[in-house]
């Protein structure tokens, strides 16, 4: 292994660690600041994650890309702007990271290191919604990336995403990678380990989906420059 891919490895395990801190946190952080009033608790659970999710892409982005999510890099290579290389090595990057950020979370909380999560997630609608949300984040990353307006993608992730969780049913997990880490808090942004595996099944679809869509609307060959 290269200094330089360790780097990025480095970079993609500590961002999907602090990204997991941050969703699952905060998610702990507004059920004791705000009891009984869920509403108000995936509020805050959503402006702590579009507030910091930007900042990691800042910090990260100029070493590994700041993907942090499974679904992206797969995208990526599979758009040829990375190698499968790199994508098989940053996904189990991502998940550990994304794991330990949840132990973080609960340790800083006062809670057990690992509480598996109880919440069963999995409907139907739930399914849908996953679909749309991850294909969504696809078609914001890599427009802005084939448009040559990457630079606006740090903002655009975390709007999107902080939106994501009011107008989706499943509050826009969007993220294989966050869907294992939240198997092991038991809190407010928990998965119940029987229904990770559907989430992830949605998430994958709407990766493909979100892949179509740009090929789509951009088509190889045509300009990729837009005002």
């Amino acid at each position: 292994m290269t200094t330089a891919l360790a780097r990025r490895l480095s970079a993609e395990l500590l961002g999907s660690a602090l990204l997991a801190a941050i969703v699952i946190g905060s998610g702990i952080a507004a059920q004791r600041l705000s009891p009984g009033d869920i509403g108000l608790q995936l509020l805050e659970n959503a402006i702590a994650t579009a507030l910091g999710l930007p900042v990691l892409i800042l910090v990260f982005g100029p070493v590994s890309g700041a993907h942090f999510n499974p679904v992206v890099s797969l995208i990526d290579s599979a758009s040829g702007l990375r190698s499968w290389t790199d994508t098989a090595l940053y996904i189990p990057a991502q998940v550990v990271g994304c794991v330990g950020g949840a132990v973080l979370a609960n340790l800083m909380f006062g809670l057990p290191a690992v509480t598996p999560s109880t919440t069963d997630r999995l409907t139907p609608p739930h399914f849908l919604a996953e679909i749309v949300a991850t294909a969504g984040l696809i078609l914001v990353v890599f427009m802005l990336a084939k448009t040559e307006r990457a630079n606006l993608t740090p903002a655009a992730v975390g709007a999107y995403i902080g939106a994501a969780y009011f107008f989706t049913s499943s509050s826009s997990f969007a993220n294989p990678a966050i869907t294992v880490g939240r198997m092991f808090s038991d809190t407010f942004a928990g998965i119940a380990p029987s229904s990770a595996p559907g989430f992830i099944a949605a998430q994958l679809a709407g990766a493909a989906i979100g892949l179509l869509l740009v090929r789509w609307l951009l088509p190889r060959g045509a300009s990729q420059r837009r005002d």
